[in-house]
């Protein structure tokens, strides 16, 4: 019967009756592998180096490009201003040094007063939206009554109202012809009312407060819901009394929404001119009323330039504070 053929190593076919070659004679070495690419196929694979952002036939724009659309427009619609209000400042129109105006206006009475207005106006209306809002707040927030959730909701709607509306509606109420005087005269027959105080330095801190509460309430609102009822059960449950659990256990996660909102409404307050103009309160001048009296009623462009830088370098100031205080509040 025939031998049928070995087959030993891959391609080698051995004979019958032959010998089969050794391993160690002829050894198998496998030869490169032909390239396996199809027809057509790219000859460059992506640099991996690089990110895989180089492609054949296509530009990759440079990432700093797209930073400076946003960066022109704000120079053009912001700086070019800002820059032109410094430079008045320090080019007074009758001659002079550079900071002859500055001098001039550091020196003069109305300033130092409209200052100080403006100050503790702020810090008064600032304190008063702390302790309403706070107040307000709590109610809201632990205080269960019908339609909580709409008067929540009402706050955020609240926000966007402008601030002359306030102080419009105020006028209606305690104005001198608003309808609190009229119901006076109408019940004593007086031909006035005892209620004139909207026209004063405390009329104008009711409307600051009044407007401004809500830009308090809105981020204790927030703080409240992350707030856990255990905590406060268990408290309840030990014999604490509600104004030992408000000072130990709720203001403590309070206080850095109350920091971020209070230093929110004092850079708000500090520019504030629409209540200011409303009121009417003619002894009554900030700084944003002394800009607005200086460059239309006086014409003293430098001066009002002048007042312009201080409240903006005074704006900023309290802005970055108001930033380092949000972050830290984790706002």
């Amino acid at each position: 019967m025939a031998e049928a053929p070995r087959l030993d190593v891959p391609g080698a076919v051995t004979a019958p009756g032959a010998s089969a070659p050794s391993h160690t004679d002829a050894p198998f070495t496998p030869g490169p592998r032909p390239s396996a690419a199809a027809p057509g196929a790219a000859a460059t694979t992506p640099d991996r180096a690089s990110g895989g952002r180089a492609r054949a036939g296509v530009r990759v724009v440079p990432a700093w490009l797209w930073g400076v659309p946003p960066v022109v427009v704000l120079a053009l619609v912001f700086l070019y201003p800002l820059a032109l209000v410094v430079q008045q400042s320090l080019t007074p129109e009758n001659g002079g040094g550079a900071f002859d105006a500055y001098a001039s206006v550091f020196a003069s009475h109305g300033f130092r007063e409209a200052l100080g207005t403006t100050v503790w106006l702020a810090v008064g209306a600032t304190v008063g939206c702390l302790v309403l809002g706070f107040a307000l707040a709590l109610v809201i927030a632990f205080v269960p009554f019908p339609g909580a959730k709409g008067v929540a909701k009402f706050i955020d709607v609240f926000l966007s109202f402008p601030s002359f509306l306030i102080t419009l509606a105020l006028l209606f109420i305690y104005g001198t012809v608003g309808m609190a005087n009229g119901v006076w005269s109408d019940l004593t027959g007086a031909a006035d009312g005892p209620f004139h105080f909207l026209a004063t330095p405390w009329g104008v801190l009711l409307a600051e407060i009044t407007y401004f509460t809500p830009f308090v309430m809105r981020p204790l609102l927030a703080a409240f819901s992350q707030l856990d009822t255990a905590q406060l059960e268990v408290a309840s449950s030990l014999g604490a009394r509600p104004a030992r659990i408000i000072r130990r256990v709720i203001l403590p996660e309070a206080l850095p929404a109350l920091a971020a909102g209070g230093s929110l409404v004092l850079v708000m307050c500090l520019n504030e001119f629409g209540i200011v103009l409303f009121t009417g309160a003619k002894d009554v001048t900030t700084l944003p009323m002394l800009v607005y009296g200086k460059a239309i009623l006086e014409s003293d462009y430098s001066a009002a330039c002048v007042v312009a830088v201080v409240n903006i370098a005074i704006s900023v100031g309290l802005f970055g504070l108001y930033r380092v205080v949000s972050k830290r509040a984790g706002a």
